[in-house]
């Protein structure tokens, strides 16, 4: 029980998403309150079980019968990026292929041609509106990988840029280095050796600046091998970083069962998963993280398996992947509402997506992602009558206010 003489705030007349079930339900407190004292959650429970407190010395706040929820987490994003590939979409609607378009200088190549020709304050100047975007929807804490510089110069101002991010909005920022995301046109017939310049020159230099938190690699037919993305996580595991994996996305090549022998927190995309590395990553306690956005954006067809997920109840998490190629969406509400309408979550399942397991697919079960006592006050309030209007509707922003480690942001 909180001692009530510490607290600074106490939300009241609210109702409560404490999202603390996982994805079997809401964790609902109706005509609840929570307090917060020094940046964490102090109390919370009903109104009608509050604990004496002086009222002189708290900062209360009456919600109006507003829904409180854990503030949100995007747990897949490539927010960092020069130039954008709008003439490419159009390119691809005008009947154009894939190898047209990569010959005209497309594809990833476009987007590392232009991160690497701009500067660290234009990358920050072009990342700043995505990232409001996304905090202005409720978001407090993201994930922005690398990937789009392909060579150490560039990828350490990718996560350098990803860092300032942090100072500029108060928001968590989590940085996955991806220099594994695809061969640079330099070294185009040459994958061991971009490897070796990956593993040991631009993983030491980015662990001796501290600038990421995981290692992740796009493991797929047009991206790296199994035995190729083996080095880099026996690379990352050398340095004491934990491990992510694209996988899964185009076919089944295994790497979400690689991964889960280096206990991964995450495999992402995972729309071709086999039961075999489902169950590989419940044994490892890894997190499913769905990409709604990029299988929409890509006209895919194939779900991921969502209902063998539930089966060996595996957290599924729920982010933008916005990135320019194949997900340039900013709106973490229309990614609920994809999970829901495309890939047949429930409302409940959908909302842990973006909180308590995206929180999980970060290593930030312990802080964040629930309203609960000793969790970071990242907090939102909701003008809405029921949790469930957060994954049905979305273009009317319904955030009435945002906390961050028990300051009010928004």
């Amino acid at each position: 029980m909180s001692n009530s003489q510490s607290w600074q705030t106490l939300y009241t007349n609210v109702n409560l998403a404490t999202m603390s079930d996982g994805a079997s339900s809401y964790g609902e407190i109706t005509q609840g309150a929570l307090a917060i004292s020094d940046g964490k959650i102090a109390w919370l429970g009903k109104a009608s079980d509050l604990p004496h407190y002086d009222s002189a010395e708290v900062e209360v706040i009456d919600g109006n019968g507003q829904w409180l929820s854990p503030g949100l987490i995007d747990c897949h994003t490539h927010l960092v990026y020069g130039g954008n590939r709008a003439n490419e979409f159009e390119m691809r609607l005008q009947g154009k292929s894939y190898q047209e378009i990569a010959n005209a200088g497309g594809g990833i190549v476009s987007t590392v041609t232009a991160t690497r020709k701009a500067t660290e304050q234009e990358l920050l100047e072009k990342a700043l509106p995505r990232l409001q975007a996304l905090h202005s929807q409720g978001v407090t804490s993201l994930e922005v990988k690398s990937g789009y510089g392909l060579d150490t110069q560039s990828e350490i101002k990718m996560l350098k840029v990803a860092q300032q991010l942090e100072q500029v909005l108060p928001v968590t920022i989590k940085k996955t280095f991806l220099g594994a995301h695809a061969l640079p046109t330099e070294y185009k017939d040459d994958a061991e050796g971009y490897l070796d310049v990956v593993c040991q020159e631009m993983l030491p230099k980015v662990v001796e600046q501290n600038l990421a938190d995981a290692v992740d690699v796009f493991c797929e037919g047009i991206g790296f091998s199994l035995e190729q993305t083996k080095r880099v996580f026996d690379a990352a595991k050398a340095h004491g970083l934990p491990i992510k994996v694209h996988a899964e996305q185009l076919s089944n090549l295994g790497a979400s069962e690689l991964a889960a022998q280096y206990d991964a927190l995450s495999s992402d995309h995972i729309e071709f998963l086999d039961e075999a590395g489902i169950k590989a990553m419940k044994t490892s306690g890894m997190t499913a993280v769905l990409l709604p956005g990029a299988f929409y954006f890509l006209r895919e067809t194939q779900l991921p398996p969502i209902e063998l997920l539930r089966k060996y109840d595996v957290p599924m998490a729920v982010a933008t992947d916005a990135n320019p190629g194949t997900s340039p969406i900013h709106n973490i509400h229309l990614m609920l509402n994809m999970a829901c309408t495309l890939f047949k979550l429930t409302p409940s399942e959908a909302l842990a997506g973006i909180t308590c397991h995206a929180a999980k697919a970060l290593g930030l079960s312990d802080t964040k992602g629930k309203l609960a006592v000793g969790y970071d006050a990242d907090i939102a309030l909701w003008n809405i009558a029921q949790p469930a209007e957060l994954c049905y509707q979305f273009g009317v922003n319904p955030l009435t206010a945002l906390v961050q480690n028990g300051q009010r942001v928004i």
